[in-house]
């Protein structure tokens, strides 16, 4: 009998434990992403393996009117602009739907990409497969690649969505210095923060 209160409570970490971990369908960190071909605001259909001296990837499912978004997009131009000429571009994708979120059309992501001067491509995955591929569920979300495609991070930009002044960790750029500086990455994955992706209805 004096062996049930630890039992219970070895039950009860077990099952804390399991709630607390990231649970998602998609890639998770180790596995080796799809590349992909999509379209661009340009017009231009645009895939990973397209960026011949990339040395990894920053992956971001976002869209142009979440709030989330929104509070992120000058900080996703300026990771680009920092961490693109070392030889990680961001890749910024798009997976809503349309008809559920209107706003979210392809003229209104090159109305965006155009107000914001966006510096990187900003891709429609119209057909969603790609979102669902990686096991995007939120606007923004983040997938860090390395070279070969492998994940290696998954997750939120920062701890601060409100205020970029009041960050106080900036879990991206962590993993990022650390990939390429070939350390362990310390934070693998966060939650991501942010808009639900807008699914097709049907």
């Amino acid at each position: 009998m004096k062996r049930l209160p630890a039992l219970i409570a070895v039950g009860i970490a077990l099952l804390t434990w399991c709630f607390t971990l990231p649970v998602h369908n998609g890639y998770h960190i180790g596995d080796t992403a799809r590349d992909f071909k999509l379209k661009n605001v340009d017009g231009k259909p645009y895939s990973l393996k397209g960026f011949e001296t990339a040395k990894g990837y920053i992956v971001v499912f976002t869209c142009n009117n979440c709030p989330y978004a929104l509070a992120y997009q000058d900080r996703i131009i300026d990771l680009h602009n920092k961490y693109a000429p070392l030889g990680y571009p961001v890749v910024a994708i798009n997976p809503n739907d349309k008809d559920v979120s209107p706003s979210d059309s392809y003229e209104g992501m090159k109305q965006r990409a155009k107000e914001k001067n966006y510096p990187f491509p900003y891709l429609i995955d119209d057909t969603q497969e790609i979102a669902r591929a990686y096991g995007a569920t939120r606007t923004p979300h983040v997938y860090l690649l390395d070279q070969d495609r492998v994940v290696r991070y998954i997750g939120a930009i920062d701890d601060n969505h409100e205020e970029p002044e009041a960050v106080k960790e900036k879990y991206l750029e962590n993993a990022i210095n650390a990939l390429r500086d070939g350390k362990e990455i310390t934070v693998k994955e966060t939650k991501a923060i942010g808009c639900t992706i807008k699914w097709r209805k049907s």
